[in-house]
């Protein structure tokens, strides 16, 4: 089994910065990918950025050019730096890793991400 632990995020005033880290634990071995999903009140979760075992990352046209992901292999973490933050972007953001399987069975507890106008 994979566990998931976030960290970072909080509040920021629109155009700046935020990062939030998400460290692996368990049979780490078996993650294809991992990712970060956010849920604003009253949407759908949505993917934000993805990053593959292989270093092959994709990211959502709301936050290309914006958002940044990527993994520290060796300390088993991966981080999103988020820059030029805009109030749409307040949501919970999760932690996601696709563990043994092509889907997003794996999942962090969140973290609060407020960008105030």
């Amino acid at each position: 089994q994979v566990q998931l632990v976030e960290s970072g995020g909080g509040l920021v005033q629109a155009g700046g910065s935020l990062r939030v880290s998400c460290v692996a634990s368990g049979s780490i071995f078996s993650i294809n990918a991992m990712g970060w999903y956010r849920q604003a009140p009253g949407k759908q979760r949505e993917l934000v950025a993805a990053i593959t075992s292989g270093g092959v990352t994709n990211y959502a046209d709301s936050v290309k050019g914006r958002f940044t992901i990527w993994r520290d292999n060796g300390k088993n973490t991966v981080y999103l730096q988020m820059s030029s933050l805009k109030p749409e972007d307040t949501a919970v953001y999760y932690c996601s890793a696709q563990a043994g399987a092509i889907s997003w069975n794996v999942w962090g507890q969140g973290r609060q991400v407020t960008v105030s106008s």
